[in-house]
C-alpha cells in the first residue's frame, strides 16, 4: 500500500513539474502573443514568424486577418496572430552578426 501511495506522489510531483516547465511558459507565451496583436494598429512596420516584412494596411479584428502590403501596391492577407514583432533594422542587424560572431562595426 505504501508503494501505491509513493507512486502517486511522484506522479503528482511529475505532473506538476511538467505544468510549471513547458505548459505556463507556453500559456504565457501564447497570452503576450495575443494582447501584441491586439495592439497591432495600421501603419505599423512588422515582422511575420515567416519572415516576411511589411507594414499592417488594414486589420479585420472580427476575423483575425490582417492585411500586410509587402511591397507597393502588393497587399497580402496573413492571420493576425503570425504578425511576430515589430520591424527594427538595427535590432535585427544586431542579431545577425551575433550569429555569424562579427564584431559591431564602431
Amino acid at each position: 500500500m505504501d508503494e501505491f501511495i509513493l507512486v502517486g506522489v511522484v506522479l503528482l510531483l511529475a505532473l506538476g513539474a511538467y505544468w510549471s516547465l513547458v505548459i505556463f511558459p507556453r500559456q504565457r507565451e501564447f497570452q503576450k502573443q495575443q494582447r501584441y496583436v491586439q495592439s497591432l494598429s495600421v501603419g505599423d512596420e512588422m515582422i511575420t514568424f515567416g519572415g516576411i516584412i511589411g507594414r499592417v494596411h488594414a486589420i479585420e479584428a472580427e476575423t483575425g486577418i490582417a492585411h500586410l502590403e509587402i511591397a507597393d501596391g502588393v497587399v497580402i492577407r496573413i492571420v493576425a496572430t503570425a504578425l511576430m514583432r515589430p520591424f527594427d533594422p538595427e535590432e535585427l542587424a544586431d542579431s545577425v552578426r551575433r550569429a555569424t560572431g562579427q564584431e559591431r562595426p564602431e
